[in-house]
């Protein structure tokens, strides 16, 4: 059975290319294709769709009001096609915040080329979509299709030695997360009180996005939330989340912590990639460290769970029933590498127990 898609873009050009490109995909079929908001909604009267692609910037009605008016009337997976300016970015993490599972990106030039170019991350986005769990995302107001080879985090960071100290005061949160992890994160970050362990978090976003998205966070936390840059110190009560475009790793000086962010091949089909974050929190936190890997598409981070619980970190992940995509989580606990599964709403407990934890 086929996917529906409704595309809603007021650019003409957008609606042709999207469709066009969408229309070739196996298993997927193009019922709308409309300029705004307001004939979306009459044409969802007749036919209402599986998945709805959505640009946020549009006349008469806004994309942000439109995506609240169908999370409340009827929830359906929408993925944003948002333009690469800073209000653009802005404006898609209010939409992810407002229920949106993915974003996909396009410039203000040469449009047609790049979302040609870009037709595998479409095609994926939309698959991932019809796939997630959207009532999950109500409670708070993707793998490409190009046969290129799959790296592993040995690309980023070599397999050696773990390095960590048997044990320190300096405790250290992991994260990683993918689709519905923007709702997901948003939630878990801003029940933790201040005085709490440091925390490297990958969150799989588009380059430019990342960054309004901790400022998002930082706004609505009580801990300092921020974009990662390059030798930021891992600090109680605050939270690093990677760039988009880039990996992140964990390093260590002596007893204190900071985060390298540097460049490099897609790594299980993400920069940043959560595999590479948590090699490198079991290569230098090992036992003095918590990782969690929650709502995704794919495997990512399933094989770098397992090594921090080689290394002797303690490892939990999100369940199934309150995972918007129950994928990275489920492929984390077929491999062994998940101590404890506990629902969406107790992983800040989890983070809280760490700070009392010695290194083991």
């Amino acid at each position: 059975m086929s996917i529906k898609v409704m595309i809603v873009d007021d650019s003409a050009v957008v609606r042709q290319v999207l469709s066009g490109l969408l229309q070739q995909a196996t298993g997927i079929e193009v019922i709308h294709a409309v300029s705004d908001p307001l004939l979306a909604i009459e044409r969802m009267k007749t036919q209402w769709p599986d998945v709805i692609v959505l640009d946020v910037e549009m006349p008469r009605m806004d994309g942000i009001t439109f995506l609240r008016k169908i999370m409340a009337e009827r929830p359906t997976p929408v993925v944003i096609c948002s333009t690469l300016t800073e209000k653009g970015t802005q404006t898609s993490v209010e939409a992810l915040a407002a229920g949106a599972v993915s974003i996909i990106t396009k410039p203000k030039l040469d449009l047609k080329n790049f979302l040609k170019s870009s037709a595998a991350e479409l095609i994926g986005a939309v698959k991932a979509a019809a796939r997630a769990n959207v009532s999950r995302l109500t409670v708070r107001a993707a793998a490409p299709l190009v046969a290129a080879p799959k790296l592993t985090a040995d690309a980023i960071l070599p397999p050696g030695e773990a390095r960590a100290m048997a044990q320190t005061t300096e405790q250290v949160v992991a994260i990683g997360t993918s689709t519905g992890g923007t709702q997901a994160l948003e939630e878990v970050l801003t029940r933790l009180p201040r005085v709490c362990p440091g925390m490297v978090i990958v969150q799989h976003m588009p380059e430019k996005f990342t960054a309004a998205f901790a400022a998002r966070l930082d706004q609505l936390c009580e801990i300092a939330v921020k974009e990662a840059q390059h030798n930021d110190r891992v600090l109680p009560g605050r939270a690093l989340i990677a760039p988009g475009g880039k990996h992140m790793l964990l390093r260590r000086n002596g007893a204190q912590y900071f985060v390298e962010v540097v460049d490099g091949p897609l790594v299980s089909r993400h920069r940043p990639s959560v595999d590479v974050l948590f090699r490198s929190v079991a290569r230098c936190a090992g036992g003095n460290a918590l990782g969690v890997i929650m709502t995704g598409m794919g495997d990512d981070g399933a094989a770098g769970l397992l090594e921090m619980h080689k290394a002797g970190a303690r490892t939990v992940a999100q369940d199934e029933q309150s995972c918007v995509v129950y994928g990275m989580p489920k492929e984390a606990v077929k491999r062994g590498a998940v101590d404890q599964i506990v629902p969406l709403s107790q992983i800040d407990r989890e983070i809280l127990a760490q700070q009392a934890r010695p290194g083991r």
